[in-house]
C-alpha cells in the first residue's frame, strides 16, 4: 500500500513582504475602484475591466524589465509593485464574469470579442512596453 508524503513545510513569509504586498494591493485596488466608479458597467463593453487590465499589464511589464536590471532585485519594491499594486489592479475573474455576463445577456459575440481583444491587446502590450523598457534601460 502507498503511503502518502507528507508536504513540505512552506517557507515562512517575512512581516514586511507580507505588509509591503498588503500596501500595494489596498493602491492596486484602490485605483481598480476608480475606474469602476468613473466607467461604470451597465453593459456593454466592460471598459474599466479593459482598461484596467490593459494598464496593469504596461505596469507590470515596464516595471519587470527596470526591477530584473538592478542587482539584486530589491525584493520589497517587487512585492509592493508587481505583487501587491498590479496584481490588485488587475483581475482575470472579472474579465471571465463579465463573459459570461455578457453571453448571459444573449450578447455572445461581444462576450468573444471582449474575451479576444482583452487577451490580444495585452499580450500585445506587454510585449511593446517590454522592448520599450529594455531599449531605456539598455541605452
Amino acid at each position: 500500500m502507498a503511503t502518502l508524503r507528507s508536504r513540505p513545510e512552506l517557507a515562512p513569509i517575512a512581516f514586511d513582504q507580507l505588509l509591503v504586498v498588503f500596501l500595494g494591493g489596498c493602491v492596486g485596488a484602490l485605483g481598480r475602484a476608480t475606474l469602476a466608479g468613473a466607467l461604470p458597467w451597465t453593459g456593454g463593453w466592460p471598459w474599466a475591466t479593459f482598461t484596467a487590465n490593459l494598464i496593469g499589464a504596461a505596469l507590470l511589464a515596464w516595471i519587470a524589465v527596470h526591477l530584473g536590471a538592478r542587482r539584486p532585485e530589491p525584493r520589497v519594491l517587487q512585492s509592493f509593485l508587481c505583487t501587491g499594486l498590479c496584481g490588485a489592479l488587475t483581475t482575470f475573474s472579472a474579465l471571465q464574469v463579465e463573459v459570461i455576463e455578457l453571453a448571459r445577456e444573449g450578447a455572445v459575440t461581444l462576450a468573444a470579442s471582449y474575451l479576444v481583444v482583452s487577451v490580444t491587446l495585452g499580450i500585445g502590450v506587454v510585449a511593446i512596453v517590454t522592448q520599450a523598457a529594455r531599449r531605456r534601460v539598455l541605452g
